[in-house]
């Protein structure tokens, strides 16, 4: 008992390496008390140890499984990754202890997260009806009427709680974070910036609003604050690593136009400058004019080679898994093509998503909800590279058959449930493409200057289009089932289907089932499979081009337009071969193989135009393959475009060719025929010294 009092006293205190000796010590002479456990987790959790916490939390369930205080600390640990786990461990604390003010607290944090404010308030209430004098849960009460826009009401909870504790800066650091979570960030800096005036030695509000000042772009004064708030807390591992973070983004090189700012990575700003920075303008320069709004600029861009940096960027901890790339408003963040294996993600498409984002948010002055800024992200994708939008349909199309797709007023939700927020992503860009061809694009704008003024979504749907979510959810319904009636009726199985026959039998039975049932893409994809394992290739080929025809969009190694080209390359086809492959990447943008089997099989036929297509899409997947540019290089030399030629071939050069001599020889041929003939002996030169 002494070495745990000793432990919350030490922790109390700030002196956290003393806390977890203690704790420790403990822990090995009571293994059997879940409050030494749970006090544990606390520490680990304050951290941001999050594996070492649920280990203290598991623990002391372990232990008694009726201890609140493991639960709530199970729910907060799990909240960033898994919100409904965390939702069930706060009400399983709640249930076993109804007047736990900080399990009613985080309920209502989950709730808001989850926009749903009406259960957050309520939550709120309920752990004031046990504490009327809770500085936190007045704390966050404020938040709330903040984030609505109710200031007067925010002003007299903060004199409350000064009325109280006058130096209490959580009174507006707790709006500040709740803000920043409602994707406010220049109002979260304001917020904690009088929280430290308020409150000077407020270690955490000095760490939350350099965390803040990253998020909009201000990294000298981020590091600033965030120096301050190490030097009296240098076990906050958020703020170790952005500080860490700072320093390697001092490494970067920059990139000035007056759109953006780019920084990349020293070793791949030479192979990525060029393409990120006229990627950026061009997407930048066609939403701004689409949308009838241009953001103050400059945009700044940040590109990051390991996804752990990425993710530390963006919340101070690496993780983010599913996370490809982030805007918060003037700042966009993203992983840069070698942070994931080639073929996994396409860098342009996120891209333009992200500065979509830079658009819907500005726009409606941070405050449209998120599943009209994934839709309209996600839509833009679709609309800038048609096969950017189309990673999706058959996902989506199970979903329907499966009755799994959100309703609209659970969309937002599905957001912060990692088991549907894929769905909710594409399901958001189709709702954003109903408003459009129902509406006009002038509904997106209105609905964006309606958030702007902080109205809720009903409001924001009546002043676009008339109509209220229900009425909109019965014309969306009709929607989808127009689009994916057919697509979703093709892909369900046969009711009844017997079970797999013996391998003897299984051609003649499947042969049996497609006749059954021509209509049903699962049945004549297995006969096709079946039939080309048998060596039946024209019997193959009739299959596959019948599943084609009910499922075009299908993608990956067993679609059917991937087997018709391996059909046709061992039937001596390439024409065919080509035919197919190039209509499979018109499906699937991250198709790097059958990019590069198209690339091969031109290149063999002389066939420019499809040399172009794909060597393109290569390079729009992995720009650090030195022999596309050599080709796109050569290609455009020979129609003339010297411009991108000398870009492809120095890029090529940078990257570090097997043949560096013919590089140098071809970058200076560019760079003659542009009329920069300087440039061009410096090139033989260098040429010559290496040959």
């Amino acid at each position: 008992v002494a070495l745990y009092r000793a432990g919350r006293a030490a922790r109390a205190l700030d002196q956290f390496r003393q806390a977890n000796s203690y704790f420790r010590r403990a822990a090995s002479v009571a293994a059997d008390d879940p409050a030494i456990h749970a006090a544990w987790g606390d520490l680990f959790l304050e951290k941001y140890n999050y594996p070492d916490a649920v280990r203290s939390y598991n623990d002391a369930v372990g232990i008694d499984s009726e201890w609140a205080p493991a639960h709530l600390g199970l729910g907060r640990a799990l909240a960033n990754e898994n919100p409904p786990a965390a939702q069930a461990a706060a009400e399983r604390a709640l249930a076993i202890d109804p007047s736990n003010v900080a399990a009613h607290l985080f309920v209502a944090e989950l709730a808001l997260d989850a926009v749903r404010p009406a259960d957050g308030r309520a939550a709120i209430e309920r752990a004031l009806e046990v504490n009327p004098s809770s500085l936190e849960a007045r704390a966050l009460l404020g938040a709330t009427a903040y984030v609505e826009d109710r200031v007067s009401d925010f002003d007299a909870e903060v004199a409350r709680m000064l009325a109280i504790n006058p130096v209490y800066g959580d009174a507006y650091r707790v709006a500040g974070a709740l803000a920043a979570r409602n994707y406010r960030f220049e109002e979260a800096v304001v917020l904690l910036r009088r929280a430290v005036e308020l409150e000077s030695d407020n270690t955490r509000a000095h760490a939350e609003l350099g965390l803040h000042l990253l998020r909009t772009g201000d990294e000298p004064a981020a590091r600033e604050a965030l120096d301050r708030a190490f030097a009296a807390d240098p076990f906050d591992v958020v703020t170790f690593n952005l500080l860490q973070l700072l320093d390697t983004l001092d490494d970067f090189e920059t990139i000035r136009t007056d759109a953006v700012w780019v920084r990349l990575d020293r070793a791949e700003a030479p192979i990525l400058k060029e393409y990120v920075v006229s990627l950026a303008e061009e997407a930048l320069s066609e939403l701004s004019d689409r949308y009838n709004f241009t953001p103050q600029g400059p945009i700044l861009i940040e590109v990051f080679p390991k996804h752990d940096d990425f993710a530390v960027r963006n919340l101070g901890l690496p993780g983010m898994i599913g996370a490809l790339g982030a805007c918060f408003g003037r700042v966009v963040t993203m992983d840069s093509p070698r942070a994931r294996r080639p073929g996994t993600f396409s860098w342009q498409s996120t891209l333009w998503h992200e500065l979509a984002h830079v658009i819907t948010l500005r726009m409606s002055n941070q405050r449209v909800p998120r599943w009209l800024t994934e839709g309209i992200s996600v839509y833009e994708e679709g609309r800038a590279r048609p096969e950017w939008g189309r990673n999706q349909e058959l996902a989506f199309a199970h979903a329907l058959n499966e009755d799994q797709v959100l309703k609209l007023q659970d969309l937002n939700a599905g957001f912060t449930n990692p088991d549907t927020i894929s769905l909710a992503y594409y399901e958001a860009s189709l709702l954003v493409e109903h408003l459009v061809a129902s509406h006009g694009e002038q509904a997106l704008h209105t609905m964006l200057r309606a958030f702007g003024e902080g109205v809720d979504t009903e409001e924001a749907l009546d002043r676009a289009i008339g109509r209220d979510l229900d009425s909109l959810q019965v014309s969306f319904d009709e929607a989808v089932e127009e689009r994916f009636g057919a697509l979703r009726r093709a892909l369900q199985s046969p009711e009844g289907r017997r079970a797999e026959p013996a391998a003897g039998d299984r051609l003649a039975a499947l042969e049996a089932l497609a006749t059954e049932n021509p209509g049903s893409y699962p049945v004549l994809m297995s006969l096709g499979l079946a039939l080309y394992a048998a060596g039946d290739l024209d019997e193959a080929v009739d299959v596959l081009e019948r599943a084609a025809d009910l499922v075009p969009m299908a993608t990956g190694e067993e679609s059917p337009h991937a087997l018709l080209a391996e059909i046709a390359v061992r039937q001596g086809d390439r024409e065919r071969a080509m035919r197919e492959l190039e209509v499979l990447l018109g499906y699937d943008h991250l198709a790097i193989e059958s990019a590069r089997q198209l690339a091969a099989l031109a290149e063999e036929a002389g066939d420019v135009a499809r040399m172009r297509l794909a060597y393109e899409r290569i390079v729009g997947i992995d720009p650090f393959d030195a022999t596309p540019h050599g080709v796109l290089g050569r290609q455009a030399l020979e129609r003339g475009d010297y411009d991108v030629a000398t870009r492809e071939f120095g890029i090529a050069l940078a990257i570090g060719p097997a043949d560096l001599v013919a590089a140098h020889i071809d970058l200076a041929e560019s760079y003659l025929l542009s009329g920069q003939p300087e440039e061009a002996k410096r090139e033989v030169l260098a040429a010559l010294e290496l040959a």
